[in-house]
């Protein structure tokens, strides 16, 4: 797909004389999000995502960062200049904090959609919005159902939470929903949001790990839940559990889609290729067919990924390795937490301890939740309750400022 033809797809008509100049689009509110950003695929140059919640050091690092020249590309990746491949800059980060631009652009933007297409078997995608534009998983859903003539319907969270949820046409095609795991736990247990759920074609599931007790309750529900992996970096999902496989006991991240290629190297870490993966970080470009993650999986039987987390976040305590992810499934299983997030921290005995870290304003915790299916060593040796929950500019947990956090409160 050509610039040209997803402005039009988008409504609007391209600029007669295309701009070398790049626009930010920094639009909490989907409709005026939509607007700007079709102006801006419009005019030409290069398209920068923000967040409108950022904060000072977030923008400042942006500011930064869009103001660095590409470099030219080598002859190789064509004729294309930096700003004609890998025009739209969409922000990252990860477990550090350190915001980055994950150049795409429409070819990258279409081969994920396609591939999507062609996991699940539709030639036209309709999806209701609860997650925000400026983030790669609420644009995707957006950008599925732009490039096959689908139907977009952005919604309120609250107004979902509340009862007030979008009825969905029948004979239109299928539907699609993206929750986060803390949205599905407040929808399950109520009768007809779970029926509203059961509507949709798959109800994906990401932005954190979801723990068992809430699978296993949205499986007796039998919500058409796809649990995927994926990122910024490759345009969001790049594979995808079958509803009807997780109905039937499936728990991985399903098999890759046809654009992508997913493979687990010798010492575990997950490594990714295809059509949908990104150019590079703003404001150079990315060489070499595949990109190797710090995330570590595994493919079941059943050609299934298994994320097992991440590779640098593994804690070394006493010898013994521990996964974090796997104390917080524990953790958020006992009910004691809404949010919790589990560190290594350094110690002169151990190595590292675990500790447990969760907001403040949920209380103090004044009796221990009981872990016995966790090995000892497994189990947080601290609670610390955090007064002001770290986010990323992404929104996800900054794991660096909690580990200074706990330090500093020892």
């Amino acid at each position: 797909m050509e610039r040209a033809e997803l402005t039009k797809l988008l409504g609007a008509s391209p600029a007669p004389v295309p701009s070398l100049e790049g626009r930010v689009v920094c639009e909490r509110e989907s409709t005026r999000f939509m607007v700007r950003f079709a102006e801006a695929v419009a005019a030409g140059g290069s398209v920068f995502l923000a967040d409108p919640n950022w904060g000072e050091v977030e923008r400042a690092q942006f500011e930064s960062i869009i103001g660095q020249t590409p470099l030219p590309e080598s002859s190789a990746v064509g004729q294309l200049n930096s700003s004609e491949r890998g025009w739209l800059c969409i922000p990252t980060g990860g477990s550090s904090g350190n915001l980055r631009l994950a150049r795409h652009d429409t070819t990258t933007l279409a081969a994920a959609v396609g591939g999507f297409c062609a996991h699940f078997g539709v030639g036209k995608i309709n999806a209701v919005g609860l997650l925000p534009l400026y983030h790669v998983s609420g644009l995707m859903a957006w950008m599925r159902t732009v490039m096959t003539g689908g139907t977009y319907v952005p919604w309120n969270w609250k107004a979902v939470e509340a009862g007030e949820r979008p009825v969905l046409p029948k004979g239109q095609g299928d539907w699609f929903l993206s929750l986060v795991p803390t949205q599905l736990q407040r929808l399950l247990g109520d009768a007809d949001a779970e029926a509203w759920l059961r509507g949709f074609r798959a109800v994906f599931v990401g932005g954190g790990p979801a723990w068992p007790e809430l699978i296993e309750a949205a499986a007796c529900a039998r919500l058409p839940l796809s649990f995927a992996y994926g990122m910024t970096e490759t345009a969001a999902m790049i594979t995808a559990l079958q509803p009807e496989q997780f109905l039937a006991g499936n728990r991985g991240c399903g098999a890759a889609l046809p654009h992508a290629q997913v493979e687990v190297s010798a010492e575990g870490r997950i490594v990714l290729g295809g059509a949908s993966l990104f150019c590079g970080y703003w404001p150079e470009t990315r060489t070499g067919a595949v990109w190797a993650t710090e995330d570590l999986g595994r493919f079941d039987a059943q050609g299934s990924l298994h994320v097992l987390g991440r590779r640098d976040g593994l804690i070394i305590t006493g010898g013994e390795k521990v996964d974090p992810l796997e104390v917080e499934n524990a953790l958020r299983a006992t009910g004691f937490f809404e949010d919790v997030v589990v560190i290594g921290v350094a110690d002169a005995n151990w190595g590292e301890v675990v500790v447990a870290c969760y907001p403040a304003r949920a209380g103090v915790l004044d009796t221990e939740p009981e872990l016995v299916q966790l090995a000892a060593y497994k189990r947080p040796k601290r609670y610390v309750a955090v007064a002001e929950w770290p986010r990323t500019a992404q929104g996800k947990v900054n794991r660096t400022a909690l580990r200074a956090w706990c330090e500093n409160v020892r």
